[in-house]
């Protein structure tokens, strides 16, 4: 077994994938094409996923409390972002249309994206492939901005994103 050198971003958007398809059948090549990533990439992330805990052995099944657990106390020390210049993007965070009918941001946020809707702060996405893969899946795309929340929202913000992320990878 290789040795484990923690986890990368890449990880979370990949185990968040595998939630979204909600126990469908997939191959590692399906995630790839989805996620816009090689296959030896999805390979290697499932390894390091299924030492940290959050995969069983199989690989196919998230460990969904694991998940939710590092995703609320872990993620926002583990992969910290610091919001970088007003560019063209896709809305993240509570700029995301969903979070955005709940809070009144005075500041938006977006991955950079020449094709995006939006001009905001920039934040870095968790892998460069996100831009493409959220258009094609609305809750991937819930998901991964309420990850955003967490990393640059206040109190409040994080309290409801954490909530919508419990209900999607818990089904609770």
């Amino acid at each position: 077994m290789k040795a484990h050198n923690g986890m990368r971003p890449l990880d979370v958007v990949i185990l968040l994938k595998i939630v979204c398809l909600e126990g469908n059948p997939w191959q590692y090549r399906d995630l790839s094409s989805k996620l816009y990533i090689s296959v030896s990439e999805v390979s290697e992330s499932l390894s390091r996923s299924h030492i940290a805990g959050l995969i069983d052995e199989s690989k196919k099944k998230v460990r969904a409390n694991n998940l939710m657990e590092f995703i609320e106390f872990g993620l926002p020390y583990v992969f910290p972002v610091v919001p970088g210049q007003i560019v063209t993007g896709v809305p993240t965070a509570y700029s995301n249309p969903f979070y955005k009918a709940h809070f009144l941001g005075s500041v938006d946020y977006v991955w950079k994206d020449e094709q995006g809707t939006m001009r905001g702060l920039s934040i870095e996405p968790l892998h460069k492939g996100v831009t493409k893969a959220v258009l094609e899946d609305e809750v991937l795309y819930k998901l991964l901005s309420g990850i955003d929340i967490l990393r640059v929202g206040r109190t409040r913000e994080k309290k409801m994103a954490l909530q919508q992320m419990k209900m999607l990878i818990l089904k609770k």
